[in-house]
């Protein structure tokens, strides 16, 4: 327990980065003495073949140097490793302070050995960290992509649907739904693309794209305050690249570009 372990350190909602010796941004070294008054930490990985461990606190400690910065920036700054850590950690941490007590009988709950769950002493009831699935679905129509915009996106960015997994519903049915409820059309040819976890606070995208079907759009003013056709050479402002968002948008625009290339068109 004296040796030296990375650590994820949440504080006021951002955590810890420092520089190793390399000069890369990565989280700060430490021993688990120096967090001995707070929750039991939490082996959230490995960065470098080091344990990697999570915790909060409502200050730093003094000895313990580094910039505190929002998870979502570590994309950029640090990387994909490092942006992973952190939000399994963050979301870990959340799990942690909100099940304290069991939810049918309130006894507290103790951590399992054996795996990552939360387990009562009295009824046995488990409790396993929350994973929100949601479905994204971008919507192509020939050289045309369908994108909206979510009052809660930045001025001017347009994306692709997105919305949360239902009780009972299966990925496929739920892309059909939230096309259909946000913009009012209808999709065929659902094609997988690729997930991604989104520590936003607990959410697993999982992102398709789809083949225009028919309909006229019509935003649902609830969710979104604008939609339409985009021909792929003028998108308007898009999401950042750490978004599957992004990704799932850049990956339509190679795939066309290299279809129209084979083709010769």
């Amino acid at each position: 327990m004296s040796d030296l372990s990375y650590w994820l350190i949440r504080c006021g909602n951002q955590v810890l980065i420092s520089i190793d010796e390399q000069g890369r941004e990565a989280f700060p070294r430490a021993r688990h003495d120096d967090f001995l008054d707070l929750d039991q930490p939490l082996h959230i990985g490995h960065w470098n073949g080091v344990s990697c461990y999570a915790i909060e606190t409502p200050e730093i400690p003094a000895h313990i140097s580094g910039e505190l910065r929002p998870v979502r920036s570590l994309f950029a700054s640090a990387g994909p490793e490092i942006f992973a850590l952190a939000g399994r950690g963050t979301q870990m941490i959340d799990w942690q302070k909100n099940h304290r007590f069991c939810g049918h009988c309130g006894t507290p709950t103790i951590m399992k050995k054996t795996e990552f769950a939360l387990e009562c002493p009295a009824c046995r009831l488990v409790a396993y960290p929350r994973i929100s699935p949601a479905v994204m679905v971008l919507i192509e129509r020939g050289d045309e992509l369908m994108l909206a915009r979510s009052p809660h996106f930045r001025p001017g960015v347009f994306s692709a649907l997105a919305g949360f997994v239902e009780a009972g519903e299966t990925l496929e049915q739920c892309a059909v739904r939230e096309v259909r409820e946000e913009v009012g059309l209808e999709i065929t040819n659902l094609r997988y693309f690729t997930s991604q976890s989104w520590p936003f606070p607990n959410s697993l995208m999982i992102a398709f794209f789809a083949d225009y079907a028919g309909g006229e759009i019509t935003p649902d003013p609830s969710e979104i305050e604008a939609a339409g056709w985009f021909a792929r050479d003028a998108l308007p402002p898009l999401p950042d690249h750490v978004s599957i968002a992004r990704q799932l948008i850049d990956a339509s625009c190679r795939i066309h570009t290299a279809q129209r290339m084979y083709t010769g068109q």
